[in-house]
């Protein structure tokens, strides 16, 4: 279908999205998590179908992962459509109210977008995420995926509209365009008379794509060099295990931790053991040549690995003298993603939290909790590494705008 066409049904359904009853959008994500149940069989046919392709190509593992589907991810989409409906619903909220000495009533209310424009990579997960958080704020969603996803978020999208009409709403409040085609995803990209805000969701090529081509405004959701800091007063068990669980537990996702920063104090005691934690999952430990003299297997690392998102077996370790020294080096190689220390030193801690320049910041915690399910948002829509309107996940509140209502009793201006 000609995109003109799309917007333009899209730009339709989010005047009746807008007037639905929080109810009935409960209603209709409640029944398409059911569908997304019964359905299994025909997502994981298709989705077989990307996979087969990608490792075809020689795609690489942890990319290949971010593309697989298996009963426990849908599951996880359906259910987080169910929680979707169990949050508060933002729109129409009064988000602050006056009167103004000449009897003026004026209310500022959250209101929806109106049409979300969403590219993406790989993982069509996003496909439930995105139309579910955009659903129940009262937007309609035009998902443009990547061709390595294509037979998967197709079929999604089909069960996604069979459930809107089942439930007497219109279809058209999701649309998965099917062409992968790049000049398609260009004129998406220029569909401003239709299409409020794009946000794109993948690499940074990608994200740099949008930015440089869209006419539409964009919320740029980045890429994750995220670190993580082990202090000189870290308990290195702790440290262990969260950067196990941050490095290994899924390496393709933004959320995981490419690059590590330890303190010189501790670095003899405690690099020998995280090379040995490391040891069976085949991560290529890329330091600098203080490391490197504790643990002479680790590999020579150059100022582009501090810098690189590998989505791969490969992180970066880098040591310093003091905590300002490690807040220094990650404000200056990260993506303002998500970055944590391990620590037993409050005086740290609190520093850390309130000098590093990231959408998320931990302490002792992994930055795998980066993400709209693990925040209590049901889904997400991506993570904003962005300053205006959003930032980190973003749920519903994200996913609105307002407007101002003014009531009055015959004022004019004098």
């Amino acid at each position: 279908m000609n995109l003109m066409i799309i917007g333009r049904k899209a730009q339709d359904a989010s005047a009746e999205l807008a007037m639905l009853e929080t109810s009935k959008k409960q209603e209709a994500l409640l029944k398409i998590a059911g569908l997304l149940r019964d359905s299994k069989e025909e997502i994981l046919a298709a989705n077989e179908i990307d996979v087969a392709a990608a490792v075809k190509k020689g795609v690489k593992d942890s990319l290949v992962d971010r593309l697989r589907l298996d009963n426990k991810r849908i599951d996880a989409m359906a259910e987080g459509l169910e929680q979707i409906t169990e949050l508060k619903d933002p729109i129409g909220e009064v988000i602050s109210q006056w009167k103004r000495p000449n009897g003026l009533r004026i209310k500022k209310v959250r209101v929806p977008f109106g049409v979300i424009g969403i590219i993406y990579e790989s993982r069509p997960n996003v496909t439930v995420d995105a139309f579910g958080l955009c659903f129940m704020t009262g937007n309609a969603v035009i998902l443009k995926g990547g061709s390595d996803a294509i037979n998967s978020n197709v079929a999604l999208g089909a069960i996604l509209r069979k459930g809107l009409t089942a439930c007497g709403i219109t279809e058209d409040a999701v649309y998965v365009v099917e062409d992968t085609d790049r000049e398609t995803t260009k004129q998406l990209m220029r569909l401003n008379q239709f299409v409020d805000v794009l946000i794109p969701r993948g690499s940074a090529n990608l994200i740099n794509t949008v930015l440089e081509n869209s006419t539409i405004p964009v919320i740029e959701t980045g890429t994750g060099n995220c670190h993580i800091y082990v202090d000189k007063k870290a308990d290195l068990g702790k440290a262990i295990e969260i950067i196990i669980n941050a490095k290994t537990q899924r390496m393709g996702v933004c959320n995981a931790c490419e690059s590590l920063v330890v303190h010189r104090d501790i670095a003899a005691k405690f690099l020998p053991k995280l090379a040995e934690a490391l040891a069976p999952y085949n991560i290529d430990i890329r330091a600098d040549e203080e490391a490197r003299a504790v643990v002479g297997t680790f590999s020579e690392a150059t100022e582009e690995d501090f810098g690189t998102e590998y989505l791969d077996r490969i992180i970066s370790v880098k040591t310093v003298g003091s905590v300002e020294e490690a807040i220094a080096h990650i404000n200056r190689y990260h993506t303002k993603h998500s970055d944590a220390i391990v620590t037993r030193d409050c005086k740290a801690a609190d520093l850390f939290l309130r000098a590093v320049d990231s959408a998320c910041v931990y302490v002792n915690a992994s930055t795998r909790f980066t993400d709209g399910f693990e925040f209590g948002f049901g889904a997400e829509i991506g993570i904003s590494t962005q300053k205006l309107h959003a930032r980190g996940p973003m749920g519903l509140e994200e996913l609105t705008s307002y407007k101002y209502q003014i009531v009055g009793n015959g004022q004019v201006r004098s």
